[in-house]
């Protein structure tokens, strides 16, 4: 089965645009292929305003994001593989969606069953981890 991420998004920014309000990405950029303004990540992600006076020419396919957007001045192409979207939000309220690992999403580790925790051994049994998902915060 495909991946649900791509038309999730797609309908949260016209959700999003009907309101009107500003869409914003929140995006891992540590993952290939992502082509961002490497000055402006903080902890290993982004986040990028994509609302229509921002970006010029956004495309939300099925396998990534791509725009035209002027940073700190400079004009750039920006490619975001839809996998990299950790969420993406309104930035006058924040309300919007987080993504979390779907099965078989190149998100998952190689080998895993889609999982997002791994499978048990003996030390994880007595031991359980703890995973923190990304956390979002308020960009002005």
């Amino acid at each position: 089965m495909t991946s649900s991420r791509p038309y999730l998004l797609r309908a949260l920014l016209d959700w999003i645009s009907d309101n009107g309000l500003t869409a914003h990405l929140l995006v891992d950029a540590t993952r290939p292929e992502v082509v961002v303004p490497t000055q402006f990540v903080q902890d290993g992600k982004i986040t990028l305003n994509i609302g229509p006076a921002a970006v010029q020419g956004l495309e939300m396919g099925n396998e990534a994001i791509t725009f035209s957007a002027r940073f700190a001045g400079r004009p750039m192409q920006v490619h975001v593989p839809v996998g990299a979207v950790l969420a993406i939000f309104a930035r006058e309220n924040g309300q919007g969606m987080m993504f979390g690992n779907e099965p078989g999403s190149e998100l998952t580790e190689e080998g895993d069953s889609g999982s997002a925790e791994p499978s048990p051994t003996p030390e994880t049994k007595k031991k359980p981890s703890r995973r923190k998902g990304p956390s979002l915060k308020v960009v002005k």
